[in-house]
């Protein structure tokens, strides 16, 4: 038990390390798609390769077990991991939304995503849609991206951003949440821009 929740603990350090990709987006590279995309596409390449290996080859897989257990869930043992639809997500994110949207959208899945589990995990006491997600978690969520949308976005464009973010991290369906928030999220705020923008 104490295994599983520094594995936990470290799974989520690193999941909010992914704050350092959209920060490096915007700052580093000013918002350069082709440079992202080729560095990211790499990436998604070299993970994809590693998925087959380690669910194909036998001796692959004890190695990438040995090292990387202790931080899988029971569904990664035999479906990709959330590293992996991560890359998939944010690749999707860049390509597809406007930078600044990508840029946030991607921001909620490191911040909102972490929130809701590490709050959920203390302090979750209603549990909704009868899954393991925590209304508590759920608010922790929402505020946490809500306040680092505002940074960024009109309040209108970041409470439509935030609460997309929240209910797709809530959502009992099969997707990962690393697809699910920041794809959900980004299409919301684009949308709703539009419609902030053009006065409808």
């Amino acid at each position: 038990m104490i295994q599983k929740h520094k594995g936990e603990v470290f799974r989520k350090a690193i999941h909010f390390s992914l704050i350092l990709l959209p920060l490096a987006y915007r700052y580093l590279v000013n918002y350069d798609k082709k440079i992202t995309l080729f560095v990211l596409i790499s990436l998604l390449f070299i993970a994809l390769l590693v998925e087959i290996l380690r669910m194909k080859h036998p001796t692959f897989k004890r190695i990438f077990f040995d090292v990387f257990g202790l931080m899988l869930r029971s569904r990664e043992y035999h479906d990709f991991t959330s590293a992996t639809y991560m890359l998939i997500s944010v690749v999707i994110c860049i390509a597809v939304l406007p930078p600044e949207i990508a840029f946030i959208a991607i921001s909620f899945l490191a911040i909102g995503d972490t929130l809701a589990a590490l709050v959920g995990v203390q302090f979750g006491k209603r549990k909704l849609f009868g899954t393991i997600k925590s209304l508590e978690g759920s608010l922790a969520c929402f505020a946490g991206t809500f306040i680092f949308a505002l940074f960024y976005l009109n309040p209108i464009i970041a409470f439509a951003g935030a609460l997309a973010a929240t209910l797709a991290e809530a959502a009992p369906i099969w997707l990962d949440d690393n697809i699910k928030v920041p794809i959900t999220s980004g299409i919301v705020m684009m949308l709703v821009s539009y419609v902030v923008i053009s006065g409808i």
